[in-house]
């Protein structure tokens, strides 16, 4: 297995070192362990850092596009670059990343498809009480509305299977963790929790500027993706609110005016048809809805099914021939010289240290051509490919043209037709 350990920076020269060495290099059940940061358009010498520390590869935004975007821009790197597992990891060094290997335990066993680091924020010693509080209301309000039991939904240290990277569609600038969470839910994918350690903080939080803006944005975005996952339920519920509401008010009228001789109280009469026609109002707004979702369902569908299919192919094991009858020995060939020693104290050629790959995704074209760089060692088949003739004045680099094996046996000789 393949693990990308993908890091969103923004002007993070201070830490991002110590975060990328402090990566693990080996992993029980994974074979290739390699780190991608997400450059979100910094200022500073982050990039430059983070190349003299021996990140593998490197995502560049032009601008600064914000965590979400940072993270979205990751994922799909990091599929393209052929990854099986994805760990997304904070800049700042929050977290400790020697559970990594914990993080990606149950998706190597096959028991989760999502893993999410809790910080064990009630026993945190770098959380404040309001905080903590915070945390665990806001962790219940994501819970239902992915409908799981989440520990901690605001943490950014999580594991994801490839599968699970390939339905991640984060639409919302403000943060992905809220909304991976409920998409993971609403998806049935397999989400389950780890304890993990964290650092002491390095610096305060450049996600929102104070506890009010943090609590209104995460509602509006918790809000904003239930009804865009469950929006006949959503709506249904508010409409169902409304009709109460005017039925109520509408009980009121018709008691005063059964017992006052109908006189009075019109004003309720009012409230109460407007309650009642927009509750039945958004009652037909939820049946659309709903065929909005089922829409944009099978729109997540084809995207999923255009992520697999500009994936690097994994090679394929060839199939076993059938088995066939034993044949009779053979005499056996005469022994072969023996190949001359390995002089002693010769040391073996030294492995080349891979360089830092530059994955420019304002550039499309780059990063399709790193990608199929690493892709280009596939079975043909019968058929491979060589350089074609210099025609033209074309040199070594000019068009390939395709030879075929031979199949055995000797060929036709080509006749010449007599002249006449």
């Amino acid at each position: 297995m393949k693990l990308i350990v993908q890091i969103p920076a923004y002007n993070e020269e201070a830490t991002i070192a110590q975060t990328l060495r402090d990566v693990p290099k080996k992993i029980d059940g994974i074979t290739s362990i390699e780190t991608l940061v997400i450059d979100d358009g910094s200022s500073d010498t982050t990039v430059e850092a983070a190349r003299k520390a021996g990140v593998t590869h490197i995502v560049q935004l032009k601008t600064h596009r914000g965590l979400a975007s940072a993270f979205t821009a990751g994922i799909d790197a990091a599929l393209g670059l052929g990854a099986d597992i994805i760990v997304n990891t904070d800049a700042d060094n929050q977290y400790n990343s020697a559970d990594i290997a914990r993080l990606v335990a149950p998706i190597v066993r096959g028991s989760a498809e999502v893993v999410i680091g809790d910080r064990d924020v009630a026993t945190s010693p770098h959380m404040s009480g309001v905080k903590k509080l915070l945390q665990r209301l806001g962790s219940w309000t994501v819970g239902i509305a992915a409908g799981m039991s989440v520990s901690d939904a605001t943490s950014g240290f999580r594991a994801f299977s490839r599968e699970a990277a390939l339905q991640i569609n984060v639409f919302n600038p403000f943060t992905y963790t809220l909304e991976t969470i409920i998409q993971a839910g609403n998806r049935n994918l397999g989400v389950q929790s780890v304890v993990v350690k964290t650092n002491k903080p390095t610096r305060p939080s450049r996600l929102y500027s104070g506890v009010g803006t943090y609590m209104r944005k995460s509602i509006a975005t918790i809000f904003r993706v239930h009804t865009v996952y469950r929006p006949l339920k959503t709506f249904f519920a508010i409409g169902t609110l409304l009709m109460l509401i005017g039925l109520v008010i509408g009980g009121r009228f018709l008691f005063f005016y059964f017992n006052q001789d109908g006189a009075g109280h019109i004003q309720s009469l009012i409230l109460a048809s407007i309650f009642l026609i927009t509750g039945f109002h958004t009652w037909l707004i939820a049946l659309l809805a709903d065929l909005v979702a089922v829409n944009r369902r099978l729109s997540e569908d084809m995207l999923i099914r255009l992520k697999r299919m500009e994936m690097p192919q994994r090679p394929r094991l060839a199939a076993r021939p059938p088995q066939r009858e034993p044949r009779p020995l053979r005499q056996p060939r005469p022994e072969r010289a023996e190949r001359p020693a390995r002089v002693a104290g010769a040391a073996a050629p030294a492995a080349a240290t891979p360089a830092t790959q530059w994955v420019w995704l304002m550039d499309e074209d780059k990063r399709d051509e790193t990608i199929a760089a690493q892709t280009l060692d596939v079975d043909l088949g019968d058929e491979t490919l060589t350089e074609g003739p210099a025609e033209n004045g074309a040199g070594p680099s000019g068009p390939k043209r395709r030879r075929r094996r031979g199949r055995g046996g000797a060929r036709p000789q080509r006749v010449a037709e007599p002249k006449e």
